[in-house]
Protein backbone atom coordinates (compact mmCIF):
# COMPACT_ATOMS: atom_id res chain seq x y z
CA UNK A 1 0.00 0.00 0.00
CA UNK A 2 1.32 3.43 -0.97
CA UNK A 3 1.51 5.95 1.88
CA UNK A 4 -0.66 9.04 1.42
CA UNK A 5 0.97 12.17 0.03
CA UNK A 6 1.48 14.59 2.91
CA UNK A 7 -0.46 17.84 2.81
CA UNK A 8 2.10 20.56 2.01
CA UNK A 9 0.15 23.01 4.15
CA UNK A 10 -1.27 26.47 3.52
CA UNK A 11 -2.01 27.89 0.11
CA UNK A 12 -0.76 29.69 -1.82
CA UNK A 13 2.26 27.42 -1.97
CA UNK A 14 5.75 28.89 -2.27
CA UNK A 15 8.29 26.29 -3.41
CA UNK A 16 11.88 27.26 -2.63
CA UNK A 17 14.40 25.13 -4.52
CA UNK A 18 17.44 25.25 -2.26
CA UNK A 19 20.91 23.77 -2.18
CA UNK A 20 24.49 24.49 -3.09
CA UNK A 21 25.56 25.54 -6.55
CA UNK A 22 25.42 22.81 -9.18
CA UNK A 23 22.37 21.00 -7.80
CA UNK A 24 20.27 22.16 -10.75
CA UNK A 25 17.99 24.60 -8.96
CA UNK A 26 17.38 26.69 -12.09
CA UNK A 27 16.96 23.72 -14.42
CA UNK A 28 14.54 21.91 -12.11
CA UNK A 29 12.67 25.18 -11.47
CA UNK A 30 12.23 25.59 -15.25
CA UNK A 31 10.78 22.06 -15.45
CA UNK A 32 8.43 22.84 -12.54
CA UNK A 33 7.39 26.08 -14.16
CA UNK A 34 6.54 24.20 -17.35
CA UNK A 35 4.38 21.75 -15.38
CA UNK A 36 2.68 24.20 -13.03
CA UNK A 37 2.71 27.59 -14.76
CA UNK A 38 3.34 29.26 -11.40
CA UNK A 39 5.09 32.59 -10.88
CA UNK A 40 8.86 32.09 -10.96
CA UNK A 41 11.85 33.97 -9.62
CA UNK A 42 15.46 33.08 -10.30
CA UNK A 43 16.89 34.14 -6.96
CA UNK A 44 20.29 34.96 -8.46
CA UNK A 45 18.61 37.70 -10.53
CA UNK A 46 17.88 39.66 -7.34
CA UNK A 47 21.49 39.69 -6.11
CA UNK A 48 22.87 43.22 -5.97
CA UNK A 49 25.77 43.82 -8.36
CA UNK A 50 28.19 43.96 -5.41
CA UNK A 51 27.35 40.33 -4.54
CA UNK A 52 27.78 39.20 -8.14
CA UNK A 53 31.11 41.01 -8.37
CA UNK A 54 32.30 39.43 -5.13
CA UNK A 55 31.36 35.89 -6.18
CA UNK A 56 32.83 36.45 -9.66
CA UNK A 57 36.16 37.19 -7.94
CA UNK A 58 35.90 33.84 -6.14
CA UNK A 59 35.01 35.41 -2.79
CA UNK A 60 32.31 33.78 -0.69
CA UNK A 61 29.38 35.92 0.44
CA UNK A 62 28.97 36.51 4.16
CA UNK A 63 25.78 37.10 6.11
CA UNK A 64 26.01 40.88 5.65
CA UNK A 65 26.06 40.35 1.87
CA UNK A 66 23.10 37.98 1.97
CA UNK A 67 20.59 39.80 4.23
CA UNK A 68 19.50 42.47 1.70
CA UNK A 69 19.26 39.81 -1.02
CA UNK A 70 17.13 37.56 1.18
CA UNK A 71 14.86 40.51 2.01
CA UNK A 72 14.38 41.13 -1.73
CA UNK A 73 13.35 37.47 -2.14
CA UNK A 74 10.90 37.79 0.78
CA UNK A 75 9.41 40.92 -0.79
CA UNK A 76 8.96 39.11 -4.13
CA UNK A 77 7.23 36.16 -2.46
CA UNK A 78 5.09 38.31 -0.14
CA UNK A 79 3.79 40.31 -3.10
CA UNK A 80 2.57 37.08 -4.72
CA UNK A 81 1.22 35.83 -1.39
CA UNK A 82 -0.97 38.94 -1.23
CA UNK A 83 -2.16 38.17 -4.76
CA UNK A 84 -2.93 34.52 -3.90
CA UNK A 85 -0.29 33.33 -6.39
CA UNK A 86 1.70 30.10 -6.03
CA UNK A 87 5.42 30.54 -6.62
CA UNK A 88 8.67 28.80 -7.48
CA UNK A 89 11.85 30.46 -6.21
CA UNK A 90 15.48 29.40 -6.49
CA UNK A 91 17.75 30.30 -3.58
CA UNK A 92 20.67 28.48 -2.04
CA UNK A 93 19.13 29.01 1.44
CA UNK A 94 22.26 27.49 2.93
CA UNK A 95 21.51 28.27 6.60
CA UNK A 96 18.48 27.73 8.80
CA UNK A 97 18.54 31.45 9.61
CA UNK A 98 18.24 32.26 5.88
CA UNK A 99 15.29 29.89 5.56
CA UNK A 100 13.69 31.51 8.60
CA UNK A 101 13.83 34.83 6.75
CA UNK A 102 12.43 33.31 3.54
CA UNK A 103 9.47 31.83 5.45
CA UNK A 104 8.32 35.40 6.14
CA UNK A 105 7.22 35.60 2.48
CA UNK A 106 4.20 33.43 3.20
CA UNK A 107 2.98 30.60 5.44
CA UNK A 108 2.94 28.21 2.48
CA UNK A 109 6.72 28.29 2.08
CA UNK A 110 7.95 24.76 1.34
CA UNK A 111 11.64 23.94 0.83
CA UNK A 112 12.88 21.47 -1.77
CA UNK A 113 16.43 20.72 -0.64
CA UNK A 114 18.36 19.50 -3.66
CA UNK A 115 21.40 17.39 -2.81
CA UNK A 116 24.04 15.54 -4.79
CA UNK A 117 27.48 14.00 -4.69
CA UNK A 118 30.26 16.62 -4.46
CA UNK A 119 31.95 15.33 -7.64
CA UNK A 120 28.69 15.48 -9.60
CA UNK A 121 28.10 19.05 -8.46
CA UNK A 122 31.65 20.19 -9.28
CA UNK A 123 31.38 18.55 -12.70
CA UNK A 124 28.15 20.36 -13.45
CA UNK A 125 29.58 23.68 -12.33
CA UNK A 126 32.67 23.27 -14.49
CA UNK A 127 30.64 23.08 -17.72
CA UNK A 128 28.22 25.93 -17.01
CA UNK A 129 28.42 28.92 -19.28
CA UNK A 130 27.79 32.53 -18.29
CA UNK A 131 27.37 31.94 -14.57
CA UNK A 132 29.16 34.13 -12.06
CA UNK A 133 29.65 31.39 -9.43
CA UNK A 134 33.06 29.72 -9.89
CA UNK A 135 33.60 26.06 -9.00
CA UNK A 136 36.13 27.21 -6.39
CA UNK A 137 33.25 28.40 -4.15
CA UNK A 138 31.56 24.97 -3.95
CA UNK A 139 33.62 23.91 -0.92
CA UNK A 140 32.67 27.13 0.89
CA UNK A 141 29.00 26.51 0.19
CA UNK A 142 29.23 22.89 1.37
CA UNK A 143 30.89 24.06 4.59
CA UNK A 144 28.18 26.68 5.16
CA UNK A 145 25.25 24.39 4.30
CA UNK A 146 22.91 23.51 7.15
CA UNK A 147 20.72 20.70 5.87
CA UNK A 148 16.96 20.98 6.01
CA UNK A 149 15.84 19.99 9.51
CA UNK A 150 12.96 17.70 10.44
CA UNK A 151 10.86 20.56 11.81
CA UNK A 152 11.14 22.52 8.55
CA UNK A 153 8.40 22.03 5.96
CA UNK A 154 10.00 20.50 2.94
CA UNK A 155 11.61 17.54 1.29
CA UNK A 156 15.08 16.34 0.32
CA UNK A 157 15.69 15.32 -3.29
CA UNK A 158 18.81 13.65 -4.72
CA UNK A 159 19.60 15.25 -8.08
CA UNK A 160 20.99 12.14 -9.73
CA UNK A 161 17.84 11.81 -11.89
CA UNK A 162 16.97 14.00 -14.87
CA UNK A 163 15.33 17.37 -14.12
CA UNK A 164 11.94 16.45 -15.60
CA UNK A 165 11.69 13.33 -13.42
CA UNK A 166 12.68 15.33 -10.37
CA UNK A 167 10.07 17.98 -11.18
CA UNK A 168 7.34 15.36 -11.54
CA UNK A 169 8.37 13.79 -8.23
CA UNK A 170 8.22 17.18 -6.49
CA UNK A 171 4.77 17.87 -7.93
CA UNK A 172 3.54 14.46 -6.75
CA UNK A 173 5.00 15.02 -3.30
CA UNK A 174 3.39 18.39 -2.72
CA UNK A 175 0.13 17.42 -4.37
CA UNK A 176 0.23 20.56 -6.45
CA UNK A 177 -1.16 19.46 -9.82
CA UNK A 178 -4.93 19.46 -9.91
CA UNK A 179 -5.18 21.53 -6.75
CA UNK A 180 -3.74 24.90 -7.68
CA UNK A 181 -2.42 24.66 -11.23
CA UNK A 182 -2.15 28.10 -12.83
CA UNK A 183 -2.51 28.89 -16.50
Amino acid sequence: MTPPVPDPGPRPLHLVLMGVSGTGKSTIAAALRELLRWDFCEGDDLHPQSNIDKMSRGEALDDEDRWPWLEALVDWTAERERGDRDTILTCSALKRSYRDVLRRGGPGTYFVHLVGDDELLAGRMSVRERHFMPTSLLDSQLETLEHLEKDERGMIVDVVQDPESIARMIVAQVGAVGQRQRS
